[in-house]
């Protein structure tokens, strides 16, 4: 138990336990240690519920322990996918020319709710023109993207529009 949990069960040392209060402890353990695992993971990086779910599960928790550290997680507010989406989007954006469309696939891997990914997308002010030109003269300034369909696609798996593609291309050219 973390030092925490046994100020809270009021646990000293030399207690003595019958068989259903040392079960109930034994839970009790179980349950705080899938919570601290999911803390130091989310110390990381913040996860989405359906990662943390993922992550649990791999580690042998049941359903009902997965839900109720969940529950404790979002009461406390570390689980919450609105939020998780939107520093998602501001660190994408931050750290790679990214088209609204690969956003919001990645979100939508991450199990993301489609509620959450529509309102953060709409609340993203990005300019996804300038963020194509602004990728496009980065690019171009590397050797293996001169040969312009090269360039392309590369843009299309960024989930650029093709269209907006070769209009941007057009407009630098």
């Amino acid at each position: 138990l973390s030092e925490g949990k046994l100020l809270e069960l009021s646990l000293v040392i030399g207690q003595e336990f019958d068989k259903t209060q040392l079960e109930s402890a034994k839970d009790e353990a179980h349950l705080d240690k899938a919570l601290y695992r999911v803390l130091d993971l989310i110390s990381r990086r913040p996860r989405s519920e359906w990662e943390i779910r993922d992550y649990l599960k791999r580690k042998d928790y049941k359903p009902g322990e997965i839900d109720q550290t969940i529950r404790l997680l979002s009461e406390k507010g570390y689980v919450n996918d609105l939020d998780f989406a939107r520093r998602w989007v501001e660190s994408r954006r931050l750290l790679k020319s990214t088209s609204k469309r690969k956003l919001r696939l990645e979100l939508m891997q991450k199990r993301v709710s489609e509620e959450a990914i529509v309102k953060v997308l709409e609340d993203d002010e990005t300019d996804e023109t300038e963020v194509l030109k602004e990728l496009i003269a980065k690019k171009c300034g590397q050797t293996r993207y001169q040969d312009r369909e090269k360039l392309i696609a590369y843009l299309i798996r960024q989930g650029f529009n093709y269209s907006d593609i070769k209009t941007a291309i057009d407009s630098k050219n």
